[in-house]
């Protein structure tokens, strides 16, 4: 019952003409930059933070905080919603997640298919999203009771494994993604040392004092870098859209639809929970199941429904499972998730068990609001499909000055500090060089969130055990985690040391 009266109150939170204006706006730019290729959510959720930050100045610290995330999050799985509609019409996927919706999507709609593929897209991510959902609401307190009962051993050994989970499982080289790993754990480090009040990496600049700043490292790595892309290899929209038709799906589409979605967005919503696994991952493996279990399987890639609603499904389905290690453990299971955790904790609200005691408010209002946005988006993309694939038109001279002005006048209107804006700049181009030579951006922003807490609590379980290192192998909780991170780094490098392919998760 404690559950149903918080979510009630998460739902009057939510419910607060000004909050559902934050969520309005979230899944509609959400569905936007889903809808335009080469964006992302990393990339969207980034350059959004300090508009949010603007927006909910006049707030208090708690109200701007749950709006911000509410905002924030909207574009998250706004943007699950909308990769489906490149992959469909343009045979381009609008994320990584929709990848695999270009094999069936296309091929539906160059049958003059594409509004029922559309349709049924919308359709299995509004399912998976409240299944997700549902999920979220009956595991979120008792994990976060669980995780009270963590110790600093026990914490760290858990952000280990948050680490292990993302860099073993993102991009194409795992060596790639522990340098990248690393880096942003060494990047974390810059500032005044907690316990010690020592200046490391800082060079008596006196910006530095405080740490790099979270939005400007993620802005200037996902918004900046994609710019600095589009501009230097010249990318421009191009490609033929398929005409969109009858946008509601015949009863026939629905019927065979209602299994794979129902399949997709269950195996989505548990795949999300694992840290590192992500949307892109769920979504290969609902493609996979469909086709193992279907009894006409060589219908696959040429067009057949279920093709379509599993993958949009699943990753919808993750994108909701992935908020559970965030909000409960306060261990982010994906590049996006981490961003999100970061914007959570510039307004001083720390992700983890406290979280549902100390800020209830942002937690159930949080969840309460991705009910709201669901409905918003079915509502949204069944009428607009055919103005969001306007939208892919969108000429790249206009999208790149816009995305770049958000940039350095939001970073400058957070910060109000010209070094901020260079320093903004000097990652827009690392973002890029790194993109360019194959480096995964989602570890390195994983262990600059991360990096603080590990060393913190790392320093407080050794100073309880005076020193003594076994401190993480005697107590069970610690050691099994220590075991799962191991096993989750080991089993994906033994299998390509056999010749086995790996599924990776190359943009979380």
């Amino acid at each position: 019952m404690d559950t149903l009266s918080f979510l009630f109150d998460g739902f009057q939170t939510a419910l607060q003409p000004h909050n559902l204006l934050f969520a309005f706006i979230g899944v509609l730019i959400g569905t936007a930059v889903g809808v335009l290729p080469g964006i992302g959510p990393m990339s969207g959720v980034a350059l959004l933070i300090p508009v949010t930050a603007s927006m909910t100045s006049g707030l208090s610290p708690e109200q701007a905080a749950a709006s911000s995330i509410i905002l924030l999050a909207g574009v998250y799985y706004g943007a699950m919603y909308g990769g489906s509609t490149t992959s469909i019409l343009l045979n381009t996927p609008g994320e990584s997640s929709s990848v695999v919706t270009t094999l069936d999507g296309y091929q539906m709609a160059r049958q003059g298919r594409a509004g029922a593929a559309l349709a049924i897209a919308a359709i299995g991510s509004f399912v998976a999203g409240i299944v997700s959902l549902i999920g979220l609401v009956l595991l979120a307190e008792p994990l976060s009771n669980v995780a009270l009962k963590f110790g600093p051993a026990e914490y760290f050994s858990l952000m280990l494994l948050g680490l292990a989970a993302v860099s073993g499982l993102a991009g194409k080289s795992m060596t790639k993604a522990w340098i990248m790993t690393i880096f942003g754990l060494l990047l974390s480090t810059i500032g005044l040392d907690n316990v010690s009040g020592v200046a490391r990496f800082t060079y008596n600049i006196s910006y530095l004092y405080g740490g790099l700043e979270f939005l400007t490292v993620a802005v200037g790595l996902f918004a900046l870098g994609e710019v600095f892309k589009s501009i230097l290899h010249n990318e421009m929209n191009s490609g033929e859209i398929a005409k969109i038709g009858r946008v509601l799906p015949t009863k026939a589409d629905l019927k065979e639809s209602a299994g794979p979605i129902a399949r997709g967005s269950l195996l989505g919503f548990f795949i999300g929970v694992l840290p590192g696994a992500g949307a892109t991952l769920a979504s290969f493996f609902s493609y996979i199941l469909e086709k193992k279990i279907s009894k006409h399987p060589e219908k696959f890639g040429q067009g057949t429904i279920a093709g379509v609603a599993a993958p949009e499904s699943a990753n919808n389905g993750a994108s909701g499972g992935a908020m559970i290690p965030l909000l409960t453990l306060g261990i982010p299971g994906s590049g996006t998730t981490a961003i999100l955790m970061g914007a959570l904790i510039m307004y001083n609200v720390q992700p983890g068990p406290l979280l549902f005691d100390e800020h209830p408010a942002v937690a159930w209002g949080l969840i309460a609001s991705m009910f709201i946005g669901n409905v918003m988006l079915l509502i949204l993309n069944m009428p607009l499909v055919k103005l969001f694939a306007k939208i892919i038109q969108t000429p790249t001279k206009y999208l790149l000055p816009l995305i770049i002005a958000i940039s350095v006048f939001g970073v400058y209107a957070v910060q109000v500090t010209t070094f901020g804006v260079f320093l903004l700049l000097a990652f827009g181009l690392l973002g890029y060089w790194l993109a360019e030579h194959d480096y995964p951006l989602a570890p390195l922003v994983l262990g600059l969130v991360l990096g603080p807490m590990i060393e913190n609590n790392m320093r407080r379980a050794l100073t309880a055990s005076n020193g003594d290192y076994l401190v993480f192998v005697e107590k069970p909780i610690s050691l099994v985690l220590l075991v799962i991170a191991l096993l989750w780094i080991a089993v994906p490098f033994f299998m390509k040391l056999r010749g086995k392919t790996v599924i990776v998760n190359e943009d979380m």
